[in-house]
Order: structure tokens, then C-alpha cells, then sequence
């Protein structure tokens, strides 16, 4: 009798996810029926990192577990949102699934979020990655032999140069100083693309560097301006 807890592993594409996904399967305490990602429906990409679907769809597709999508609308209606993921969450526990795995490693904001919003459905937040040190959490990707690529860099903190860099060694001790080394500050993003959680090495395209910015609400009511810079997948 297989006593693993069927779960769902909320999917990012990115380092971070890849990580904690690889921990959850070689603790052998869960079985992975599906892989969930929020998609915008204004482009198709993932919301996280900005991921194509059909790049998402050969991740799970090498990773050999399913990928879900949920549709969500950026600028739109925050309940809309909240009635999607709520019958995301309706639909895994009609077929037994009773934890969401996740890749956050110390917002603890972020988890109590998920926590909140996903107990009434009797399904329990685990964090594989959790509370672990910046150095601690990139030591762990970078012995895993998981590969990964930045895609988006906070232009203030990390430049227009580190966009297509491998995440390894070499290319975290080039970082400057003050940079989360996991990039929890928003310092980047990544693509996860092989290594040992994957069949094959997935096939992407990176486009040709570009900078934009976009206005953020603070907590203190103010308003704050980031730049970044990206490069498309595809």
C-alpha cells in the first residue's frame, strides 16, 4: 500500500521551485500527481517568471509529472483570481490530494497567505526549502546539478550582463555585494532547464535583452518605481 500524501507542487520554472520539487520527490513522502502554475491570460506566460506555456509544458514533460494551468487576469479583479485557484484547490481535494508543496524559502507573509487560503479545503502548506539560509538554500542548487539560467535581473541591483548567465559558481561569486544570493529581494529570476530532475534538457530561447520599468504601491501608501531587465523565452 503506497502511504505517500498525494500532492500538487505549485510550479514556478525557476530554481528555486526545481529545487524544493527535487527535495519533495527524494523524501519519498509524497506522491506528485500535478504540477500548478498561474498563467496570465493576456500572454499565455506564466505569472512568477514570465515563462511561456509551451516551455512550462516541456518542463513537466521532461520532469514526467502533468501541468495544470490556471488562468489569471493581471490588473484584473482579485476575486476572479481568488474563484480560480479556488476551484483548482476544489478540484485536487475531490481526487484526494491533501498538501500544495511550495518552493518559498523565508516570506513568511507569502506562506501564511497560502496557508490562510487553502485550510478550508483541508489542504496543508509544505515548504521543503523553508527557513533555510541564503547560502545554505544556493549550496543546495548548486550541488543538486540542477541547471538554471537568469532570465530577469532588478536593474538597480544586478545588470543588463547577468541576463543569460548560468547560475553557478562563477556567476554567483560575481555577484555584487548586498545581492540575496537566492534572489528572494527580486534581485532575478531564473529558467530551470536540466539536471537530474529532468529526462532531457528542455529546449528555450532567450531574446535580446531589454529594460522596463512599472510603478508599485508600498505598504506605506507611497509609490515606488522598479526597473528591470529581461529577456523573452521562447
Amino acid at each position: 500500500m503506497d502511504a505517500r500524501m498525494k500532492a500538487v507542487f505549485n510550479w514556478s520554472g525557476g530554481k528555486d521551485s526545481a529545487l524544493a520539487l527535487l527535495t519533495a520527490l527524494r523524501s519519498e513522502k509524497y506522491d506528485v500527481v500535478s504540477l500548478l502554475t498561474t498563467v496570465s491570460g493576456a500572454d499565455g506566460r506564466s505569472t512568477m517568471h514570465a515563462i511561456p506555456e509551451r516551455v512550462l509544458r516541456a518542463q513537466a514533460a521532461s520532469i514526467g509529472i502533468p501541468l495544470c494551468t490556471v488562468n489569471v487576469t493581471p490588473g484584473g479583479e482579485p476575486e476572479h483570481d481568488t474563484h480560480a485557484m479556488r476551484l483548482a484547490a476544489e478540484r485536487f481535494r475531490s481526487q484526494g490530494v491533501t498538501r500544495f508543496i511550495f518552493g518559498d524559502i523565508f516570506l513568511h507573509d507569502v506562506r501564511t497567505y497560502r496557508e490562510e487560503r487553502l485550510r478550508p479545503y483541508g489542504i496543508e502548506v509544505v515548504e521543503p526549502l523553508w527557513e533555510l539560509s541564503p547560502q545554505k538554500a544556493m549550496e543546495a542548487f548548486l550541488a543538486s546539478g540542477l541547471e538554471a539560467v537568469i532570465t530577469t535581473t532588478w536593474a538597480e541591483r544586478l545588470g543588463r550582463e547577468y541576463i543569460g548567465r548560468r547560475l553557478n559558481r562563477a556567476t554567483v561569486a560575481d555577484f555584487p555585494a548586498g545581492i540575496d544570493l537566492c534572489g528572494e529581494n527580486g534581485e532575478y529570476h531564473t529558467l530551470c532547464y536540466g539536471g537530474p530532475l529532468f529526462r532531457q534538457s528542455v529546449a528555450f530561447r532567450l531574446g535580446e535583452p531589454y529594460r522596463w520599468s512599472q510603478e508599485v504601491g508600498m505598504e506605506d501608501g507611497s509609490r515606488r518605481t522598479f526597473s528591470y531587465w529581461t529577456a523573452d523565452i521562447a
